[in-house]
């Protein structure tokens, strides 16, 4: 067992992916760089890709929360 699963954080990859989409969240927030811009940013290779890991994390589409976070 990893040290993160002892602190109930779950696998370090888990956490990684986590932490990735709280700083994509916030470039979504904050930016008016595009979708693949910011997945690219955080290590993501295609937009697709990024896409999808984000919808799965955060349970909405990058793209979504970004229009749905706008004052």
């Amino acid at each position: 067992m990893s040290r993160g699963s002892e602190r109930g954080r779950g696998p370090p990859l888990d956490y990684l992916i986590r932490w990735r989409m709280v700083l994509a969240a916030e470039r979504l927030k904050r930016t008016n760089d595009s979708v693949g811009a910011i997945g690219f940013s955080i290590g993501y290779e295609s937009e697709a890709a990024f896409s999808t890991t984000f919808r799965r994390v955060v349970g909405s589409a990058p793209g979504k929360f970004r229009r749905d976070d706008a004052p």
